[in-house]
């Protein structure tokens, strides 16, 4: 499938398409996946180590990001592509990940503001 017309070099390697590599071009070049097909790997270049990805397309991702392709922020982190840490209010959010989006964390009963910072009106004596 990956081979190029005119045959083999004189030790015996086929000549590959650009997307294949190995001997037999048998297995995908680095940046491509899922042999036979050798589908581009099109990780993205702001959340992705490199352009390399695994044989089923899992590229590899910095700290701050996530999913297949890198293009998303990890939990934790927010506001794709900067991917800034959440930092909620360890005494006044429900747990340490915030809205992908928009950085909003999730508030215990009476605490309001993005991280969880503050009473809501009417309260008082925040964080106990």
């Amino acid at each position: 499938v990956g081979t190029l017309p005119g045959g083999c070099d004189s030790v015996g390697n086929c000549f590959c398409r650009p997307e294949f590599a190995g001997p037999r071009c048998e297995q995908c070049s680095p940046g491509y996946h899922s042999y036979p097909h050798c589908y581009a790997c099109s990780c993205d270049s702001r959340g992705a180590v490199d352009n390399n990805c695994s044989p089923t397309g899992q590229c590899r991702c910095h700290m701050n990001f996530a999913g297949h392709t890198c293009s998303q922020c990890a939990l934790g982190f927010y506001g794709y592509p900067s991917c800034t840490p959440c930092q909620c209010s360890q005494e006044g959010s429900l747990h340490a990940t915030c809205d992908q989006d928009t950085g909003q964390c999730s508030c215990r009963p009476k605490v309001t503001g993005l991280r969880c910072d503050s009473c809501v009106p009417g309260a008082y004596g925040f964080p106990h």
